[in-house]
């Protein structure tokens, strides 16, 4: 049964992230990894044309892939957050989107070369109801990538977490973790060609390291 998410809560939630998080002076980056300087680049998104990133964020990623003349395009859930990037990015000609991703997902018709998510909307989303959407929205021969950190032994499926402490008014999320072959399933069941996970290890030993997910559509 699909866990209860507040989707009115959880913008809540993310607008206050957009003010703490969203810098004026920020540059465009692409990394998967929460290290610096740390782990794969864009290639792993092949070469796309076009690509959508769920649950944007800062917008950093998408502005970097759009000063190199792809097509880049996200949606994020917080309006002060698709504000803020809108206007940050407005001259690297990539778009910001404001939806819901599962909505937003259903409701399109256009496809992309790569779909794909740092720390944004597939750790968050249900990936039983994600994965079929973005499956749909990606090209012949597309990709699918995602990262975020990796399961805590023993604990898996939705993981359930209060923000702002935990006093006051309830606000929380749901973010969804499983073992890199259980990810590798759920993506070849919801139809991919292809799916490979792997954690990349920390560069410090005994840090956090990072999950990557990749999948192919045919």
């Amino acid at each position: 049964m699909p866990v209860p998410h507040d989707i009115a809560a959880e913008t809540e939630l993310w607008d206050a992230y957009a003010e703490s998080a969203f810098t004026e002076d920020a540059e465009p980056v692409f990394r998967w990894t929460q290290y610096a300087g740390h782990g794969p680049g864009p290639e792993l998104l092949g070469e796309p044309r076009s690509v959508l990133e769920i649950g944007c964020g800062t917008g950093r990623a998408l502005a970097y892939l759009a000063r190199r003349g792809i097509t880049a395009r996200g949606v994020d859930l917080s309006p002060i957050m698709v504000k803020k990037t809108a206007e940050r990015w407005a001259d690297t000609g990539a778009e910001f989107v404001r939806g819901e991703v599962l909505e937003y997902l259903a409701d399109r018709r256009d496809r992309f070369d790569a779909v794909y998510s740092v720390f944004g909307a597939a750790w968050f989303t249900d990936p039983s109801r994600l994965f079929p959407l973005v499956r749909a929205r990606l090209n012949p021969g597309g990709v699918f990538v995602f990262s975020q950190p990796p399961a805590i032994p023993g604990a898996y499926g939705p993981q359930g977490m209060y923000k702002g402490g935990f006093a006051g008014r309830a606000m929380f999320s749901y973010r969804y973790s499983y073992r890199p072959a259980v990810w590798e399933r759920l993506l070849t069941s919801a139809g991919f060609a292809s799916a490979s996970a792997r954690v990349v290890d920390a560069p410090r030993e005994g840090h956090i390291g990072t999950l990557i997910v990749q999948a192919r559509a045919d």
